[in-house]
């Protein structure tokens, strides 16, 4: 069982799916400081000098200041402003990840789905090779292939 399993965690795709998580959350730490430390901030000028991430609603009895205090003195909140960045945060990597799969795609292009033949008779798909339909057991033309020099 031991064995199976190191056969199991060395195949290419677990190594891979490894690799791209680490590198996934990687990324997401430089996502976030980028929304919380550059581009929330010019926001919250422009919209009067708002600190998004300190933005919530009070639930409780105790007045609270900032949502650092409500949490201190465990005041129920809803803290919308760390919601709002967030979602800034999601949009972000969403976007940066249709750019780089856009490109990705334009290099290399999805093969071609490969032509089909189909019995004449019966019309089951059936291999290029084949000289009689395993369906209906009719004979076929063999298939013509060119040979360049």
């Amino acid at each position: 069982m031991l064995e199976e399993f190191k056969k199991f965690v060395m195949r290419g795709n677990v190594l891979d799916m490894a690799v791209g998580v680490i590198i996934g959350a990687a990324f997401g730490k430089i996502v976030t400081a980028l929304v919380n430390n550059i581009i929330m901030p010019p926001l919250g000028i422009l919209f009067g000098k708002v600190d998004f991430s300190n933005l919530f609603i009070n639930l409780g009895d105790k007045p609270a200041a900032t949502l650092k205090a409500a949490q201190e003195a465990n005041v129920p909140v809803i803290a919308y402003g760390l919601f709002l960045n967030a979602v800034i945060d999601f949009l972000i990597v969403a976007f940066v990840l249709f750019l780089i799969l856009n490109r990705v795609n334009k290099l290399f292009p999805a093969p071609a789905d490969p032509v089909k033949r189909l019995c004449p008779y019966c019309q089951t798909e059936i291999p290029e090779e084949a000289t009689r339909c395993p369906h209906c057991t009719s004979q076929l033309e063999p298939v013509h292939t060119e040979v360049k020099a």
